[in-house]
Order: structure tokens, then sequence, then C-alpha cells
């Protein structure tokens, strides 16, 4: 079988710029393990800012051009528009590439050196598979579940926005939410059709792209992610695949502000009017 070609977009916000240094070094190792593997020949780097502030976009064009030159990629980046929102920025990239692959990638994302070459062949393996999520730790080695089942309110509220002891409380029933009752037992098997799958990391197949015409852009931020999944669901498979590993430095909604808060709400509420509410 032929290498596979591969398009990349990340979109920012104002990152924070060492963590998007170590996402584009990582990115360009990841690159060159998998040309070397030879599971992918040409690659396309499409670098989103959505700051819409003349600075933020000169560093994140600076630091694309100065971290994957080396790795012999074509860099674009988008730049001078307003915050139209994390799937629509995605979505400016997204179609008319022909490349073979599409990976939406977090700048707060560390690709494991082999996540590409694994993903890749993973899913020239599996011609059923639409799309792939990664196995994901936390920067300080803990297991992250990013794959979810389909969530019902009570799931959300206690996962967002409940202290601590509440999360304890609940703990059977956050750890079916995160599927660990699937996950954990055979830590190293793949996982196939994924309910709810996380936007920092995606591989997508380009047919899948052009069946579900990619990320919904009504949703500005929070939840365009599981609105693809669902949508992809209903036209290809998704797999959880553990061999493609990340490092993931997010955090919630909660966390962020009232502001987050409210895209967080807005965008639940959205998603529950287009795929069916589920409260408990």
């Amino acid at each position: 079988m032929l290498p596979s070609s591969l398009q990349v977009s990340i979109v920012t916000f104002r990152p924070d710029r060492v963590l998007l240094d170590r996402t584009l070094r990582r990115l360009a190792q990841a690159i060159g393990a998998a040309r070397e593997a030879g599971a992918i020949r040409t690659v396309n780097v499409a670098l989103i800012d959505n700051s819409g502030d003349r600075d933020n976009a000169d560093a994140v064009r600076n630091m694309g051009h100065a971290r994957l030159g080396d790795a012999k990629v074509q860099v674009i980046c988008l730049t001078g528009h307003a915050n139209i929102g994390f799937g629509a920025a995605h979505n400016l990239v997204l179609h008319g590439s022909g490349a073979d692959y599409h990976l939406v990638l977090n700048p707060d994302v560390e690709l494991d050196r082999d996540a590409l070459a694994n993903g890749v062949k993973w899913m020239d393996a599996h011609p059923d598979i639409g799309a792939l999520s990664p196995a994901v730790r936390s920067p300080s080695g803990k297991r992250d579940y990013l794959c979810k089942r389909y969530p019902s309110v009570l799931d959300l509220a206690l996962r967002g926005f409940t202290p601590t002891l509440g999360k304890a409380l609940f703990r059977r029933r956050m750890a079916r939410y995160e599927m660990r009752d699937v996950i954990d037992p055979a830590p190293d098997d793949e996982v196939i059709d994924i309910p709810a799958m996380s936007g920092a990391m995606l591989l997508v197949r380009r047919k899948a792209i052009d069946a579900t015409g990619g990320f919904d852009p009504g949703f500005f931020l929070y939840f365009e992610d599981f609105d693809w999944t669902v949508r992809l669901n209903r036209i290809t498979r998704t797999a959880y695949v553990p061999s493609v590993k990340i490092v993931h430095h997010g955090g919630g909604a909660a966390r962020k502000g009232a502001r987050h808060i409210g895209w967080f709400v807005k965008s639940g509420m959205r998603f529950y009017r287009k795929h069916g509410w589920r409260w408990i």
C-alpha cells in the first residue's frame, strides 16, 4: 500500500506559547517518524489563529515555520479574522485538501513520536473505521479518559461543576461515563464505536469528512466534537486506539471562568436539542 497523505489543522486563540512550541516540536517528530515508517508521504499543516491580534498571529506563524521547517511540510497560516469558533476554524481547511486523512490537533497536545505512524497504519488496515481517538495521559502521567458514552445532563453536571467530594460519591457513574469499564480491563486493545470523542486529537478519514461536512459551525466552543462523533457514527465507525498516544494539557470549562461556563451551557443545549435529551 502506498503511503498516505495527511492534512493537519491546529486552531489557536491567544495560545500558551510554551505549550504551542511543544505541540509543534512533537508534531514535527511524529511526522518524521511516520515518514520513516512508510505511513505518510505529503503533509500539510494549517495553523488557524482566531485571536484577531497581529502579535499573536505573527508569533504563531513564526513558530510554525521554525518548528516545522525541518519536517519538510507545507505550512499555511490563516490569520486576521475574528474569533469564529473552534469548529468553524477547523472547517476552513477540512475540505479541498485532497489528503487521505485529516488530523485535528489542539495547541496543548503533545503527540507521542509514533502516534501518527501507528494511527495512519491502523486506519489503513481498518477501512471500515472513519475516525479514531487516542490514548491520553495528563502531564503528570495519569491516564485521562477523553472517550465518553453519550452524556446525560447529570453526567455533565457531576463532572464539570461538582466539588471533588461529589465526584467521589458518584465514582462508579463517572467511571461508566468515561468508558473505564471497557478501556481499563484491556488497556492495549482497541474499542470500536465510541459514542463521544474529544476534539483534542482526532484522526479522520477523508471520506468520513466529506460525508458529514466536518464540524457544525453552530457550536462556537464545546460539544462540537461530541456532535461530530454522533454524526460520524451514523455513516461509519469510530475507534479508540491505545497505540496512538498523546499528552493533553487541557482543562475543564468550569475552571476557565464564567464566559466558558456560558459557552458550555449554550453548546450543551444545542447538542441535546439536536440529538436528544438524556437527563439521568
